[in-house]
């Protein structure tokens, strides 16, 4: 049986997202991110296409480094303004009934003790249908904006990155038992008090003295996404993530970045084909190829170079202003995502890029690639894709918006269904059993969060609460 795909839509709270220079386009509507009614229609849109979700990514700072100056962001809105992107969530969880969201939150500008409680509300108000797409920024910019005068080394930023998440499962998992909260209006008991445990974390990098504040949410720690694909990054997705986003602009680029994860995966105990990984791509299509290359061409004249590369330099670190357009583009290390510029360099060395094929590439969908064609041959696309890398599916991002995304529900879904390869309907549950199984709303099995449930010492034994059932492990000896 073949694997089946999945698919998220990909966007953010902010004007064009992946594709600068479309916001001009006379059918894109992306300048309603400001309106509830945007996120709204979209968020109908994408659960009648069955989407497993909406991930939406978000950037704190600004793409500066192009010419050294934000102008070049400012005047093609490279991601720039850019509104909070977990404010929308709750009302798009009302009005629908399966959709999941996964957000980017960075962990980098903000104590681990408020923002869990922030998720933990998230969970509660979306019924169990969020996750976090960790993240520890790469833009300077925002760490001027915070205080600092520049943001850590990159491996810095993971080893930080270690504890904060070690601080948040200890407040998700392990501060309420599961039978902490009686609701007992006879006895006017709401939560029982010797069931409530203060976290007591000293680290090097973080102290907490605290209960967590919200009682346990449908999923307590919500489905955990990762985008870093770094080599220290792969190795943070192996050991925490459940859903893993990368990008490259070819199968021969992705597959082994995905092994690799998996292999990771194996090495810290975890099912390595539990971990679901996705690819990023903006997908063109229409009633045939006639009608799809026609939309791509006509998408094609309002790319802006000055944008997507302001987008590409601050990916990179890399002012791209000092090149001339046909210059060719070699491996420079930097201290931003480095994994945007081995995409394009060292991971497919058969192919040298120039910046102005890097500016048309960008321009429509970002660092992923741009597949255009009828539904017969976008369905094909998927799935060779999906045989070729060992992905479980994909990151549709939009070149116009609400168009890619109603082309996507009307033609490629459909035929999906069609092949037997894409759900006809959605399981029950929380997010985690939508994508996972029901009777999955936690996290289980070998994942680092579960060894921060709360144990309770009984007679000798140490008693770890689970729902209704419960495991005995023999107390350590003193």
């Amino acid at each position: 049986m073949e694997k089946p795909i999945r698919l998220n839509a990909f966007d953010m709270s902010c004007v064009a997202h992946l594709s600068p220079g479309l916001w001009t386009h006379p059918r894109d509507r992306s300048e309603g991110y400001k309106t509830l009614q945007y996120w709204v229609d979209l968020a109908k849109t994408l659960e009648r296409g069955m989407f497993d979700g909406l991930f939406i990514a978000d950037v704190l700072g600004v793409y500066d480094v192009y010419g050294d100056n934000q102008g070049a962001a400012l005047r093609q809105c490279a991601q720039v303004p850019v509104n909070d992107p977990v404010l929308a969530i709750p009302t798009m969880a009302y009005v629908t009934e399966n959709l999941g969201f996964g957000v980017t939150c960075t962990l980098s500008f903000e104590p681990p003790y408020p923002f869990a409680r922030r998720i933990s509300t998230l969970d509660h108000l979306t019924n169990g249908r969020v996750g976090w797409n960790i993240v520890t920024g790469y833009l300077d910019s925002a760490a001027r904006g915070t205080g600092l005068d520049a943001q850590g080394a990159h491996d810095l930023r993971y080893d930080i990155a270690e504890e904060y998440i070690e601080v948040m499962y200890k407040l998700w998992e392990g501060s309420w038992e599961d039978t902490a909260v009686v609701r007992d209006r006879e006895a006017r008991i709401y939560a029982e008090p010797e069931r409530v445990h203060k976290v007591q974390h000293r680290g090097k990098y973080f102290h907490v003295d605290a209960i967590h504040l919200c009682e346990p949410s449908p999923q307590r720690t919500p489905v955990l996404y990762q985008a870093g694909a770094s080599t220290r990054g792969r190795d943070f997705a192996a050991k925490h993530a459940e859903c893993v986003f990368v990008s490259g602009p070819t199968p021969q680029v992705l597959a082994p970045v995905v092994a690799d994860i998996r292999k990771r995966a194996a090495g810290y105990g975890r099912n390595p084909h539990e971990i679901l990984i996705f690819a990023l791509m903006t997908v063109i299509t229409g009633q045939d190829e006639a009608a799809a290359e026609e939309k791509f061409n006509e998408y094609r004249k309002y790319i802006n170079h000055e944008g997507a590369l302001a987008l590409f330099s601050g990916w990179t670190g890399i002012d791209f202003s000092k090149y001339a357009l046909d210059d060719p583009i070699r491996y420079i290390e930097s201290n931003a995502a480095q994994s945007a510029v081995e995409a394009f360099t060292i991971a497919d060395p058969s192919k040298v890029w120039t910046v102005r094929e890097i500016a048309e590439y960008v321009g429509i969908g970002g660092p992923g690639p741009v597949i255009v064609g009828s539904p017969t041959r976008i369905a094909d696309t998927l799935e060779s894709w999906v045989a070729q890398t060992d992905i479980d599916g994909f990151n549709l991002a939009y070149a116009v918006t609400p168009e890619t995304f109603t082309d996507l529900v009307e033609f490629v879904v459909r035929e999906l269904q069609r092949r037997g390869v894409y759900k006809t309907e959605y399981r029950k549950g929380t997010l985690r059993e939508k994508l996972f199984g029901v009777g999955r709303a936690r996290l289980s099995g070998a994942h680092p969060a579960v060894t921060h449930r709360h144990l309770a010492l009984e007679g000798g034994v140490r008693r770890e609460t689970t729902g209704r059932f419960s495991a005995k492990l023999e107390a350590p000896s003193r």
